[in-house]
């Protein structure tokens, strides 16, 4: 029987290949809006990071999301995710 491959994505914070499964979703949607997607489900652009907020942290310092996405993104978006992501991870 066939092996079934585990697609991996690049984490824009340490840059570390990972599975997809253990990485979360920022996405852009066609709106322009910006937010974690915890599910993966959500339709547009997205970029990945790993589930801690050192690796969140590390991108939005060198504004790999903006580079990402090709926009500007305010400090309320990202203060938002980070405590969007702290809250997940405490659960």
């Amino acid at each position: 029987m066939k092996t079934k491959k585990i697609p991996m994505r690049m984490c824009l914070g340490c840059g570390e290949m990972k599975p997809k499964k253990e990485l979360i979703r920022v996405v852009k949607s066609k709106e322009g809006e910006i937010s974690l997607d915890l599910t993966g489900k959500k339709s547009g652009r997205g970029a990945y990071i790993c589930r801690s907020a050192e690796c969140f942290r590390a991108a939005r310092k060198a504004r790999r999301f903006e580079k990402s996405f090709s926009c500007m993104i305010s400090d309320e978006i990202y203060d938002g995710m980070e405590g969007e992501l702290e809250n997940e991870g405490k659960q």
